[in-house]
């Protein structure tokens, strides 16, 4: 997997994760959410990456 594509996955996560205790700190349901969808979406990424790899060796 590309160095910068796994980097931008992993930031992706991070940003929700970040994004998610906001909103638990602040009583924001829907930034909480938000935080959440992204840190799927930034697995599900990583995930699919990863699974290019394996096909590639």
């Amino acid at each position: 997997m590309g160095a910068g594509k796994k980097a931008r996955n992993t930031g992706e996560t991070l940003k929700g994760k970040a994004k998610e205790a906001t909103g638990k700190a602040t009583g924001d349901r829907g930034l909480e959410a938000e935080g959440k969808a992204e840190q799927i979406k930034g697995d599900a990424k990583q995930t699919v990456e990863k699974g290019k790899d394996t096909f590639r060796h």
